[in-house]
């Protein structure tokens, strides 16, 4: 084997590795908070307008009888029919989706 085809795989090998790694931390990041939280505020506006909300910037363990996964919680108030409504949530960290809503 002559060197210039030795280094040419060794380079082809870094080059797969450094592709393979980058797809792989693409499939594993997690949706900023910020950006979770701009979705569920979105979806109350629908109803009408909020008054309050706020979220935790660090995901945490989450089960629901047999699912685990990493949520960010946080929550959302407003004024409905003069009476204050809150609202608290639990979204995928991974996918930004609402896992659990409770009324307060």
């Amino acid at each position: 084997m002559r060197v210039k085809e030795f280094l040419a795989g060794i380079l082809t090998g870094v080059a797969a590795g450094v592709v393979v790694n980058e797809a792989f931390n693409k499939l594993n990041e997690e949706v900023p908070a910020d950006n979770v939280l701009k979705i569920v505020k979105e979806a109350f506006k629908e109803e009408g307008p909020i008054d309050g909300s706020w979220i935790v910037m660090k995901p945490e363990p989450y089960t629901n009888h047999v699912i685990s996964m990493e949520v960010y919680r946080g929550g959302v108030s407003r004024m409905k029919d003069g009476r204050l409504e809150q609202y608290e949530f639990a979204a995928d960290a991974k996918t930004g989706t609402v896992v659990e809503l409770v009324r307060q």
